[in-house]
């Protein structure tokens, strides 16, 4: 899997005219370290005080929206207002699916892609180009299943 490193970064908000701050590096750099765990703003926050004392959660939700707007993260929307963010992985097709706990709100990864040929048939009858395709399951986790 590829992930975004420092340097490409760096160059990414210097060639899109934004400032390279130790605030974006190590929030960014949070989100690398805690990939696979669907973290919320609040989390992301927490943790980026621990490293970042001083930070606020105003720079926490201006620099998320900045990864996600250069699709170095992606927002995941649990519904109800709530999202998670997760590393976006360069070079795939598809973004993968989410079971998302509606009970305590994990996020679960689906690695198979299901859809494909449901999007062949959609293309060849509708004449349309699919480039994407988002899908979310919504339900009760074993965790919470089990209580």
């Amino acid at each position: 899997m590829v992930m975004e490193n420092n340097q490409s970064f760096k160059e990414k908000l210097i060639n899109k005219g934004y400032k390279v701050t130790n605030q974006r590096e190590i929030i960014l750099d949070v989100i690398r370290k805690n990939e696979g765990k669907h973290l919320d703003t609040e989390e992301i926050y927490d943790l980026v005080k621990v490293s970042l004392p001083g930070v606020g959660i105003a720079t926490v939700y201006r620099t998320l929206a900045l990864l996600e707007e250069m699709d170095i993260i992606n927002k995941i929307d649990l519904g109800a207002g709530r999202w998670k963010y997760e590393i976006d992985r360069n070079g795939e097709s598809h973004k993968h699916h989410h079971l998302i706990c509606s009970v305590c709100g994990e996020v679960t990864e689906v690695e198979e892609d299901f859809l494909e040929r449901l999007e062949d048939l959609i293309s060849s009858k509708y004449d349309f180009l699919i480039n994407d395709h988002s899908l979310k399951f919504y339900g009760c986790c074993s965790k919470c299943k089990s209580k």
